[in-house]
């Protein structure tokens, strides 16, 4: 993808609601940081209006480096 592309595609997801960019990056790779520093990079599989996420090929990282790797993992979101 062109720079171009990837400027107009980034304007357009910033124009939509916070829960239209969600629904685009469902199926993609993200990265969590929790609160207590913990980081977690997978793909998106689900979320809810709480933000519980849902994750697969899911790979926890402490201090930058990598401690577990799990087929699934649900971090609870907060209200």
């Amino acid at each position: 993808m062109s720079e171009q592309q990837q400027s107009v595609s980034a304007a357009a997801v910033a124009k939509k609601s916070p829960t239209d960019f969600l629904n685009h990056i469902l199926g993609r790779r993200v990265f969590v940081r929790l609160n207590s520093g913990v980081d977690y990079r997978g793909v998106l599989a689900c979320l809810d209006g709480y933000m519980n996420i849902a994750l697969e090929q899911t790979e926890e990282y402490v201090d930058g480096e990598l401690r577990n790797r799990y087929g699934d993992a649900f971090i609870r979101g907060n209200n």
